[in-house]
């Protein structure tokens, strides 16, 4: 049951996966059942509904997360004349200090609002190239097809112009930050003023108004600054998955074929490390694979197959391991026998480099080498554990 065109690889894998039913992960590893519950994405609210803590949000598009849409105006500040006190003294500075304050928060805001259109303008564009190069490696193309590579680059470089927003949104949250570190010291000292002795009536009367002045900032800097810290830590993950993701795309750009999301979306990251053939693979004897590839010939298409193998394991079982076996036969004397063993490392090794480039963790997958009487030609095995 063994097959070197991509169709029959096709066929072998889904013949495979029918045929596990004495395993411990079943038929239902791969293809879920007309009764199971509904995935997240059908009952959960889409990304363009979320809300955003108390604020409003602004929907990018492209399965991109939303960013807060909340203009953050400060209240103002009451002016207020002179008393000749201390305490009226007083009341002026911290009037001045929060009127400095509230400039900073409004240049603040602004500089947001900038980085938010820089943000969507910069998003839409890089998901526009990226649509594109989906749909023309949808339709099928040419391995390597050069205005795919071409676009391909200008999407890196639109996701790197996105990373750098963040950044900047990175930095403005440590000033307004600072800002509110300020605000809390002006709280403090506004209600130590009134404990000063020798004060009027009026210093308490426009203390009070500084007082509920300075409340309203204080919380409209929270505001900000929750706000602001959500879209960083949403965008900054979605970066991350992304690049992830363009890594899948620049494998199916050599490929010529469209694969999906990256793997390692569906994968629950574990330990870190890299696999390689002392990983300490499991014994594979008696085991049905899930994939085999047969090299019988240059350049066999499995990209394609494998990862829709792999992908499915993993919506079923995102804590799924695997083994990767290096299969070479045992015919032609020592020296062909030692021969193909390499053959089929090197073929193993190609496999191990697209399984991360469709972005499986290497920490997943232990890869070991053996050989076999029944093959005819190198091959290689994906187990499940």
């Amino acid at each position: 049951m063994r097959f070197s065109e991509f169709t029959s690889l096709r066929v072998l894998v889904v013949g495979a996966t029918l045929t596990l039913g004495a395993c411990s992960y079943g038929d239902n590893l791969l293809w879920p059942a007309d009764d199971e519950p509904k995935t997240e994405q059908q009952t959960q609210p889409s990304q363009q509904q979320a809300a955003n803590g108390d604020g409003q949000v602004q929907v990018i598009g492209g399965g991109q997360p939303p960013i807060g849409a909340t203009q953050f105006v400060p209240p103002g500040v009451t002016p207020g004349e002179p008393t000749g006190t201390f305490v009226g003294e007083k009341v002026v500075q911290l009037r001045e200090e929060l009127t400095r304050l509230q400039n900073s928060i409004a240049q603040q805001n602004e500089e947001l609002q900038r980085l938010r259109t820089e943000l969507v303008k910069n998003s839409q564009q890089y998901h526009g190239t990226i649509a594109a190069v989906n749909s023309r490696l949808q339709v099928g193309t040419t391995p390597g097809n050069p205005i795919l590579v071409q676009q391909f680059k200008s999407a890196q470089a639109d996701l790197d112009r996105i990373a750098q927003d963040i950044d900047k949104m990175n930095n403005l949250t440590s000033a307004v930050a600072s800002n509110s570190t300020l605000s809390a010291y002006m709280a403090e000292a506004a209600r130590a003023a009134f404990s000063v002795s020798g004060a009027v009536d009026e210093d308490h009367r426009q203390l009070a108004i500084l007082e509920d002045e300075g409340n309203r900032t204080a919380v409209l800097i929270d505001r900000l600054l929750k706000e602001l810290t959500s879209d960083v830590r949403r965008q900054t993950n979605y970066v991350t998955t992304e690049r992830a993701n363009l890594n899948l795309i620049s494998a199916g750009i050599k490929s010529g074929e469209l694969f999906g999301g990256s793997l390692v979306n569906r994968a629950v990251l574990q330990n870190t490390g890299q696999a390689n053939f002392n990983n300490m693979p499991q014994s594979t004897v008696g085991r049905t694979p899930l994939v085999v590839i047969r090299f019988d010939r240059a350049d066999v298409p499995y990209e394609q197959a494998l990862y829709t193998a792999v992908s499915k394991t993993l919506e079923r079982r995102p804590d799924a391991m695997f083994d990767l076996v290096a299969v070479a036969p045992t015919t032609g004397g020592t020296a062909r026998i030692a021969l193909n063993s390499q053959k089929a490392r090197q073929h193993a090794e190609n496999v191990m480099r697209s399984l991360v480039e469709m972005g499986l963790p290497p920490n997943r997958v232990a890869v070991s080498a053996r050989t076999e009487q029944q093959v005819a030609n190198n091959e290689v095995h994906l187990y499940v554990r």
